[in-house]
């Protein structure tokens, strides 16, 4: 049965999931990147970036299942880029380049429409403008029976877990500290929507954690 998942999301050790001051250059914030430590490791990982080798073992577990089984994907206005507010032009394309890791349909959530993005190997964006029910329909529909992940950041997660529309969650919990950012639990009460702690495991680069209903 097709599930909606949060997977191989990276935490730090006192609950955010970025860091502050998104910009070009700290695209998951300001010391965002060293939540990420886990998976840059993995072979998973070297993979989607065209090379070879990288760690096997525990963390590539969760880092291959963290891509595994989805036919769509929705992402925040954040998450796909630094542009605020409606947009100039059509030149941004998000962060990726040309050929992007999600190999499928993805669904942007922001108030501002814009035609659909074909990219290479697959992807094509496309622009939701009712609200993350609707984003979530159109990934169903599409996503032909395979898993929908949403992929971030912080604040979509929240407002799919708010709703209660997400069935299971992975968070790799970094031995980072960060201080300030983007806070994931923040007034959530994770047992009153259902969610057990179904896995936990740790390495020496992250604890991973699964909660599901």
């Amino acid at each position: 049965m097709s599930k909606v998942r949060v997977a191989a999301f990276s935490l730090s050790v006192d609950g955010f999931g970025a860091g502050p001051e998104q910009s070009m250059t700290d695209p998951m914030g300001k010391r965002g990147t060293e939540m990420f430590e886990w998976f840059f490791r993995t072979r998973t990982f070297r993979a989607m970036i065209g090379k070879d080798g990288g760690s096997e073992g525990v963390d590539e577990g969760y880092a291959a299942r963290g891509m595994a089984n989805f036919g769509a994907f929705i992402l925040g206005r954040n998450m796909f880029g630094p542009i605020r507010g409606d947009w100039p032009d059509n030149a941004w394309k998000g962060w990726w380049g040309p050929n992007l890791p999600y190999h499928a349909p993805t669904y942007i959530l922001t108030h501002y429409p814009r035609e659909p993005i074909v990219m290479e190997g697959g992807t094509t964006f496309h622009f939701v403008t009712g609200g993350v029910e609707e984003a979530l329909d159109k990934a169903k529909a599409a996503a032909g029976g395979k898993d929908v992940k949403i992929g971030g950041g912080v604040s979509t997660v929240r407002q799919y877990l708010q709703a209660g529309l997400i069935d299971e969650l992975h968070f790799a919990i970094s031995p980072v500290v960060l201080g300030k950012g983007e806070a994931m639990f923040a007034g959530i009460d994770l047992p009153a929507l259902g969610f057990r702690v179904a896995e936990h495991v740790a390495t020496e680069h992250a604890t991973h954690i699964v909660l599901a209903k």
